[in-house]
């Protein structure tokens, strides 16, 4: 077992986001996050990688609530989410920006649509929510909408319906959406799996780019480890639920590679780690 990785010294800040200790077990009696800690801060763009059933996943959903751990503490700008439930988990989740593998967007609605339901978090009014259910939205939230979808660089697709574009539109659609929000911070997971490699890294490069333009901190679920080379500034190895390294990708060669997924360290791995 790896011990985790010093850290490079910097300027102390502020953690926005603090785990500690946290634990999921399912029902099944399987340990899917055993006791992982970790900070992070407006600076962190930060890569999970690991197998297969290592446990980012369920990382993830813990840390925007989707799943509740089973022990251990989430605090978020200081306040402890980790128990929280009903009107207060939802407001959580909405400060928590998720993106999916599988984009998770109404395919039947257009672009427009589907950005603005990421603006149902400010809705606090029940008349408001409900016409926003109903998509009936004010001028000022679809001014707001285009111009998430102009950050992403789609905003002459805005009145397509979200069933017609490729996968990488589809993404970049669900990175508007997340942007709508104004979230504290941003979850990817596998955000670029079903991508072809011109639409991945366009995708990892607009994450990156909000990042580091809005000071939002980012976590990304990853198996491509080129990617993971060329855009984390943090990287945390998970396996069987623990983590085993945490450290700046520089540190990330074969032999951690190896240890983090079992033994295994395919030949192009080697070759994209062998150049960080």
């Amino acid at each position: 077992m790896l011990s985790p990785a010093a850290v490079v010294n910097c300027p102390q800040v502020q953690p926005l986001l603090q785990v500690r200790q946290l634990m999921k077990k399912y029902p099944s009696g399987t340990l899917a996050v055993a006791g992982v800690s970790l900070d992070l801060t407006p600076q962190d763009f930060l890569v999970v990688i690991g197998c297969s059933g290592a446990g980012k996943s369920t990382l993830l959903r813990c840390l925007n609530r989707l799943l509740k751990p089973t022990s251990g503490k989430i605090i978020l700008l200081g306040e402890d989410i980790t128990n929280v439930s009903g009107n207060r988990l939802r407001q959580v989740r909405r400060r928590m920006g998720m993106i999916f593998q599988q984009f998770h967007l109404v395919q039947r609605l257009s672009v427009l649509e589907n950005v603005l339901a990421g603006r149902l978090r400010f809705q606090t009014s029940p008349l408001l929510h409900s016409m926003s259910l109903a998509k009936i939205f004010s001028t000022k939230e679809k001014d707001y909408a285009l111009h998430c979808l102009s950050e992403v660089g789609i905003a002459d697709l805005a009145m397509q319906r979200a069933d017609c574009l490729s996968g990488g539109q589809q993404q970049r659609v669900a990175i508007a959406r997340v942007l709508a929000q104004d979230p504290d911070v941003i979850l990817a997971d596998e955000p670029i799996a079903s991508l072809d490699p011109r639409s991945a890294s366009l995708v990892m490069e607009l994450l990156q780019e909000i990042h580091e333009r809005k000071g939002i901190p980012v976590v990304v679920n990853l198996h491509h480890l080129e990617y993971v080379k060329r855009y984390a500034k943090k990287v945390l190895g998970m396996r069987q639920g623990r983590l085993i390294f945490e450290g700046p990708v520089s540190l990330l060669d074969k032999d951690t590679v190896a240890e983090i997924y079992g033994g295994y360290c395919p030949v192009k791995w080697q070759e994209a780690v062998a150049c960080v």
